[in-house]
């Protein structure tokens, strides 16, 4: 089993490579929640992400031998950048294995740290299948991802900085893929804060770990499916699993939709750009998975930045969606000059603001004498949405709502 001793002896290692990266307090989001809230900003640690921290400890601590026969390892992106900046830095040869859909940015990322990438399987699972094969063929080291004592005792050194910087911290929020993270993490913070807690948090799409503790032992999913690719993992490590079955508190998930609130929040409250995986651990605080006191002092691990910008735009849009701040809708007008105007009268009276206007004469589904009209709209929020809806339909318009109607939205308190 991993050790506080474990985790300690990893910081010189890590130290080579990697920063401490900040611990902030944070005022929005102590005010949204009524707890002390601080941010372990570790998206702003080299290569965007907590990986570097075991991928360095893996490759220092290996014999020499394996260290001349080169290291592959699979990765959805951040591991890939971890193991290829850690190889590269100690002058050792590395493959890594990503998935066909990983996203471009960190494929690039990777090549230009400096290793050989082969893209490979729809998913992780299927990655590190193929990278098992080149180990074979190749005779190189197969560096794990999560499931290694040494691989968690470097991503630990995150929960040894924040129990040093914050020793009257009482609860770490940590975003769990194959667990590697939370591992290390909860092994430093009850080593060295042995009342706080420590809560994992999974994508559902992705949701291995709480079905496994109800069980006793590690499932495997058939399929993942979330926006969260860091964390997209049919399964944990056995070591993972032991580790977590000990020293994490609980466990909840939170839906992509939640996690594209965080993101969007993080970024417009705080201007910090985290990825989906990155950003559970706060989603998990925003949605109230889990139970906390007023004032209590948590941090929720930031645990990376690698968003692929065709993700960022998909993921903004979400979150507006999902906080009241768009609203896509449908409507019939008669196909007439000045139809639109009443239609337009309403909108711009009620201060919604048009993105776009679609307007289509020739759908099946209407008269030859109507016309169908699409209309996108940035809103205020929840009342906005409700209160532009309603002015429409007491107008006589029926009206669908497309995207942004049904939901509750998340309130964005003043900063202080």
């Amino acid at each position: 089993m991993l050790a506080l001793d474990d985790v300690l002896a990893a910081q010189e290692h890590v130290a080579e490579t990697s920063r401490q990266t900040p611990l902030v307090y944070s005022n929005t989001f102590s005010d949204m929640t009524g707890a002390d809230i601080h941010l372990k900003q570790e998206m702003l640690q080299r290569t965007g992400s907590f990986k570097i921290r075991g991928a360095t400890n893996r490759i220092a601590t290996l014999p020499e031998e394996d260290r001349n026969s080169g290291v592959v390892t699979a990765s959805a992106g951040n591991h890939a950048q971890g193991v290829a900046l850690a190889a590269t830095r100690m002058g050792v040869d590395s493959t890594v294995v990503m998935p066909e859909a990983a996203p471009i940015s960190k494929i690039q990322a990777t090549e230009e740290y400096g290793a050989e990438v082969i893209l490979h399987g729809v998913d992780y699972d299927a990655a590190a299948e193929h990278a098992r094969k080149i180990e074979q063929d190749e005779g190189r080291y197969y560096l794990p991802a999560f499931n290694d004592w040494e691989v968690m005792a470097g991503q630990g050194t995150i929960g040894v900085e924040i129990a040093d910087e914050l020793p009257e911290v009482e609860t770490v929020v940590v975003p769990i893929g194959g667990g590697g993270l939370i591992s290390g993490v909860a092994t430093a913070i009850k080593g060295k804060v042995p009342d706080a807690r420590v809560i994992g948090v999974q994508a559902e799409g992705a949701s291995s770990v709480a079905p496994s503790l109800d069980k006793g032992e590690r499932i495997e999913l058939d399929s993942v499916e979330t926006v969260a690719d860091g964390i997209a993992t049919r399964t944990t490590g056995d070591k993972t699993f032991d580790v977590i079955e000990e020293r994490v508190d609980e466990v909840v998930t939170v839906s992509d939709a939640e996690i594209a609130v965080a993101v969007t929040t993080l970024l417009e409250r705080s201007k910090t750009l985290t990825e989906g995986a990155g950003a559970v651990s706060l989603a998990a605080l925003l949605a109230d998975k889990f139970d906390y006191d007023t004032d209590e002092t948590i941090v929720p691990v930031l645990c990376g930045g690698n968003i692929d910008m065709n993700m960022l735009t998909t993921v903004i849009m979400r979150g507006l969606v999902e906080t009241g701040r768009y609203l896509r809708i449908r409507t019939v007008l008669p196909d007439r000059p000045g139809a639109l105007d009443g239609l337009l009268d309403i909108v711009s009276g009620n201060e919604a603001n048009i993105y776009a206007i679609q307007h289509d004469r020739t759908s099946r589904d209407i008269s030859m004498s109507a016309t169908e009209i699409e209309m996108d709209l940035e809103m205020r929020g929840p009342e906005h949405v409700s209160e532009v809806v309603d002015a429409l339909e007491a107008a006589g318009y029926e009206i669908e709502v497309l995207e942004g109607g049904s939901n509750t939205g998340t309130s964005l308190l003043p900063e202080n």
